[in-house]
């Protein structure tokens, strides 16, 4: 029982996970014209129009991208990265996927973490870093350059433009799959998860890092002043972009909650599922294995 097949068995097994996969796969109304709508932010859009509005948004802003990072986390989300590769622990030999992996910051840090240890055994590790927007990418291939990730004998890196959704790989084909700050911006989030599991080998690991519900109710209200009075100024000042940040905080309070994200994990075949709070749950590592 593989692929769309195990997913449904998951679903139909547990009637929570089924409420959960209503609430948040199909978070979608059927317009008059039988058109399927889903959220944006808060905006309600059709289905189709989403990829081409989140497109718009990260298309908008790839070249401030990192220094926003920067700017909305004070610096932390760079612990943050650290800590998603710390717990992952690469390999040499290992082959990750890193997917909505844009500008490289997790690509970067994996290679990092295997250029500090020994490679006893000269063994080769691969990443590919896939992202549906190309302005991403090409920033990412820039950073590349400038850091002097190009022809490493250790490392292969390579570049995809290509849907989370749909990805053009084989299955049982990578070690890994990572995705960072990237599953919340998708309009099927079960496809997503599908495809991870898909193109993972047997035994292979998921892990996601994404913004997340903060767990301390007096810090959830300052966190939440800051997002949504904050952040967007930011993006004005420093990107030249409102809008996107404001989806940015809109887009974050959509998102499952902890638990609920969890058993979605499940439902997509995952087994050994866990997630961890980071600042008290302003983001979170889930993960799991294919098993």
């Amino acid at each position: 029982m593989m692929g769309k097949q195990r997913l449904l068995f998951n679903l139909t097994k547990n009637k929570k996970i089924t409420v959960l996969f209503e609430k948040y796969f199909s978070d979608t109304t059927a317009t008059n014209n039988n058109e399927k709508t889903t959220h944006f932010g808060y905006k309600t859009v059709k289905e189709d129009d989403k990829v081409k509005e989140v497109y718009t948004v990260f298309e908008k802003v790839a070249n401030s991208y990192d220094k926003m990072n920067d700017a909305m986390s004070f610096g932390i989300h760079r612990i943050w990265k650290d800590i998603f590769i710390q717990r992952l622990g690469p390999t040499h030999g290992s082959k990750l996927l890193d997917s909505a992996g844009g500008t490289g910051d997790i690509t970067f840090r994996y290679l990092n973490y295997l250029k500090n240890i020994p490679n006893h055994q000269g063994v080769k590790s691969c990443v590919t870093v896939c992202d549906i927007n190309e302005n991403m990418l090409e920033v990412g291939k820039v950073r590349a350059k400038k850091l002097g990730w190009i022809d490493q004998n250790d490392f292969d890196i390579e570049w995809m433009q290509c849907d989370a959704e749909k990805l053009p790989f084989q299955d049982d084909s990578y070690d890994a799959y990572t995705i960072a700050f990237g599953i919340r911006n998708v309009t099927h989030i079960e496809k997503v998860l599908s495809e991870a599991y898909r193109v993972l080998t047997p035994g292979g690991c998921f892990m996601c890092l994404e913004f997340s519900h903060v767990d301390n109710n007096i810090l959830k209200w300052f966190y939440d002043q800051y997002s949504f009075q904050i952040i967007p100024v930011l993006g004005t000042l420093i990107a030249g972009e409102w809008q996107p940040y404001q989806y940015l905080v809109e887009s974050i309070r959509k998102f499952p909650k902890q638990e609920e994200f969890k058993q979605l994990i499940e439902a997509a075949g995952f087994r050994n599922v866990t997630h961890e709070n980071l600042t008290c749950g302003v983001v979170a590592i889930h993960s799991g294995f294919k098993l």
